[in-house]
């Protein structure tokens, strides 16, 4: 897959192999969040790309996502459909990369709504 990755990238320069990496990876993500064990929604995948990120980089998520070429909801589309259209990723016939468009604002979700989250609390 990594040579097929990187054909990806050649063919399609916006986008680092590290974002196609973490788009499969938010997919798994989507699939544990909602219990499926298949296909799942635009909106589901986005769930767990937003999850992934935040708690994977936590207030430094935008500038991460942003230095691998994915800025807004529609970019995670365009991957998704570069997967699909190499033959790495499947979709059903209602799937389309509109269903990305607009899903959440990156600002909002990465920076303005996050929270950093409890620290455990240590017993004495």
């Amino acid at each position: 897959m990594p040579d097929r990755l990187e054909q990806l990238v050649e063919s399609d320069p916006r986008f680092r192999v590290e974002a196609y990496l973490f788009v499969f990876e938010s997919l798994r993500e989507a699939q544990r969040i909602h219990q499926r064990s298949k296909h799942v929604s635009a909106r589901e995948l986005l769930d767990g790309f937003r999850e992934l990120a935040r708690s994977r980089f936590g207030l430094m998520a935008r500038k991460v996502l942003s230095s691998w070429g994915l800025n807004c909801t529609r970019d995670v589309g365009a991957v998704v459909f570069n997967l699909v259209n190499s033959g790495l990723m499947s979709k059903t016939d209602e799937d389309s990369v509109e269903d990305f468009e607009g899903v959440f604002e990156f600002e909002t979700a990465f920076v303005r709504d996050y929270r950093i989250p409890d620290a455990p609390k240590r017993g004495n």
